[in-house]
């Protein structure tokens, strides 16, 4: 086979079907290297994985996209802890939808040069030879070596397999997740951010379409929570974990209610473990059905109001546009009962968000709050009062 041969259909002589499949699993390990290695261990350590595994999705993630593991999760993390402020990296709340979702390898660009960011953020993450002599020296030798590498394979349409590798993270991560997942979709979590849902099915992405739960619950290496959701990335997480590739180290506790209400440490526990699981029933379980009542909401468009009403109560009020917020003062102006389930989900937010007070204090706390709830003449209210003390972590 002469040069001329191999330029036009390549080593593999693959047909146009044959190159598309490979493309497909190929941006595939490429998603798989960013969520289970940057994303699910080396950021928020919820499973650890083989040290082959892990120095084979380092170079994979040099060649295909140059990112450094260091830069990445220093990133990430600072956007776990500034989300929705300015100092997010990519937040659309601030930066603007239409800036993460197509500029969003700008933002992290400007956000990778940033030395406090890498010194604060960054720690934790490999610091050998290879990743000082190679990878970080020789930051975009491996892109360059992908394309000799596709077009060697695959003839002159290799040119066009390699951009869409390159940019299928710049794209999906950096634009579709940052950007339309802190802006549109479903939320299963009362979150203090924006972060959404965008799909029930999380295959394209390898599970980072569900966000929202992600932001729940960070540390947990299982991103599907609710029951119609997939997860692939989880799926692949407990094949490595048989084969021995893979341990699993953090995944949700999962709730229980006990035969025996009291307001105890596990009570406590379990209720901070699954603070934004609790608030958002709290919309479903108490607020939802007092607005019904309330109103019989049997028209068209006060049903149009009540389901607006109950969406922006899953997302901090600071993030609520002005018809939201009028919303708001309109249900809690003209019934005094929505004005007092709203007072006391506020005041439960305060109590398990609140620092500095010990275990006996925020016991205290809850019971006052409960007792207060089941003297409230709101029926759904005291039901839910009443559920929040049978609340445990089931054992494993």
């Amino acid at each position: 086979m002469n040069i001329l041969d191999i330029l036009q259909h390549g080593l593999l002589n693959f047909s146009l079907l044959q190159i598309v499949i490979t493309l497909f699993f190929a941006t595939q390990i490429t998603i798989l290297a960013v969520t289970l290695y940057l994303h699910r261990e080396q950021t928020h350590k919820g499973l650890k994985l083989h040290p082959i595994l892990q120095h084979y999705f380092r170079l994979h993630l040099w060649m295909t996209t140059g990112m450094l593991t260091k830069e990445w999760v220093a990133i990430h993390r600072k956007h776990h802890a500034k989300c929705e402020t300015e100092d997010d990296p990519h937040s659309p709340q601030h930066h603007g939808i239409k800036k993460v979702l197509f500029s969003g390898v700008e933002l992290y660009k400007r956000e990778r040069v940033k030395k406090e960011t890498l010194d604060k953020y960054g720690k934790g993450t490999p610091n050998d030879w290879v990743e000082n002599l190679i990878y970080s020296k020789f930051h975009f030798l491996g892109i360059a070596l992908m394309l000799i590498i596709d077009i060697a394979l695959f003839g002159i349409i290799g040119l066009s397999f390699w951009a869409i590798q390159i940019a299928w993270i710049p794209f999906f991560a950096a634009g579709v997740i940052n950007g339309l997942g802190h802006w549109s979709g479903y939320r299963n979590y009362s979150t203090d951010d924006c972060s959404t849902n965008l799909t029930r099915f999380g295959f394209v992405i390898g599970g980072e379409e569900l966000h929202n739960n992600h932001h729940a619950f960070p540390s947990s290496c299982k991103f599907s929570h609710k029951k119609g959701e997939y997860d692939w990335g989880w799926t692949v997480i407990k094949l490595l974990n048989k084969i021995g590739l893979a341990k699993i180290k953090k995944t949700i506790p999962e709730l229980e209610q006990s035969n025996s209400p009291s307001i105890d440490l596990e009570t406590v526990k379990a209720m901070l473990t699954h603070k934004v699981n609790l608030l958002q029933e709290y919309v479903k379980d108490v607020v939802k059905p007092a607005i019904a009542q309330e109103y019989n909401a049997n028209t068209r468009k006060l049903k149009k109001s009540t389901d607006k009403f109950l969406n922006s109560m899953s997302i901090d009020w600071r993030f609520l546009d002005d018809d939201a917020k009028n919303l708001f003062k309109q249900y809690i102006k003209t019934s005094p009962t929505i004005e007092t389930i709203i007072q006391f989900r506020e005041d439960l937010k305060e109590i398990w968000e609140s620092k500095g007070k010990s275990t006996e204090q925020m016991i205290d706390a809850i019971k006052e709050w409960c007792h207060n709830a089941e003297q409230s003449g709101v029926d759904t209210l005291q039901d839910f009062a009443k559920k929040l003390q049978t609340c445990r972590l089931k054992s494993i």
